[in-house]
């Protein structure tokens, strides 16, 4: 697979690296001279230039790239990226990267963005996730990369606290949402995959999807509110 990484910052270059490492063929490009150091990436092609000029990309020859990634450190500059990447090159995936948490309303589809990647947010997710005992944190949108944005569906936790009703519960008991999921517990250090006999423990922390519409019943069941189909 061809894929175009735009930024060659130390975010660009490990994405790039990371790539190169997985078998694909990457092309970073990069309008900075003095991030132009190709021996940083040398499994990548390198290209200096500006990913927001339509004949810099045209020479890139981003056409025939399947996936194109904006990783730059400016958020303008990797909407621009995008938009041309989709609307006049037809790539096929595009991946952008959010700076600022605050222009994440913009990364959407009409932008040409497919994926959008928020490293403030994923943090707040992550450092949600580890503190929130007992309450359902979301992760991650499906159909975007994005704790915050709703997706058709999404992937969400919950730890699970020592009083809480679900302890010593089968999984097979659980009142699940139509069009949700529990798909598997982390036990400690162990991934558990999430089968109809298995009893729930104090500390297991559960993953869902789930439509973004029924999120609410999921954190009623988890958190002890009543439910109709509760058993």
């Amino acid at each position: 697979m061809r894929i175009a990484v735009a930024g060659a910052g130390a975010v660009g270059r490990s994405v790039a690296a990371e790539l190169v490492d997985n078998g694909h063929k990457v092309l970073l490009i990069e309008r900075e001279f003095t991030r132009y150091v190709p021996a940083r990436v040398p499994g990548a092609d390198w290209f200096l230039a500006d990913a927001c000029e339509l004949s810099s990309l045209e020479e890139a020859q981003l056409q025939s790239c399947d996936v194109a990634i904006a990783a730059t450190g400016d958020d303008k500059a990797n909407l621009a990226m995008a938009l041309l990447a989709k609307g006049e090159f037809g790539v096929g995936r595009m991946v952008a990267r959010i700076n600022d948490a605050r222009n994440e309303w913009l990364f959407t589809e009409a932008w040409g963005v497919d994926v959008a990647v928020s490293t403030p947010l994923a943090m707040v997710a992550a450092v949600e996730g580890a503190i929130d005992v007992g309450r359902l944190v979301r992760l991650m949108g499906l159909g975007g990369v994005s704790p915050t944005r709703v997706g058709p569906a999404n992937i969400a936790k919950f730890t699970l606290p020592a009083q809480s009703r679900l302890v010593g519960r089968q999984v097979r008991t659980l009142p699940m949402p139509t069009d949700s999921v529990l798909v598997a517990l982390l036990r400690g250090k162990h991934l558990i995959v999430a089968q109809h006999s298995e009893v729930l423990r104090a500390g297991d922390e559960l993953l869902f999807v789930a439509a973004a519409g029924v999120e609410d019943q999921i954190s009623a069941m988890v958190q002890g509110a009543p439910s109709g189909r509760d058993r």
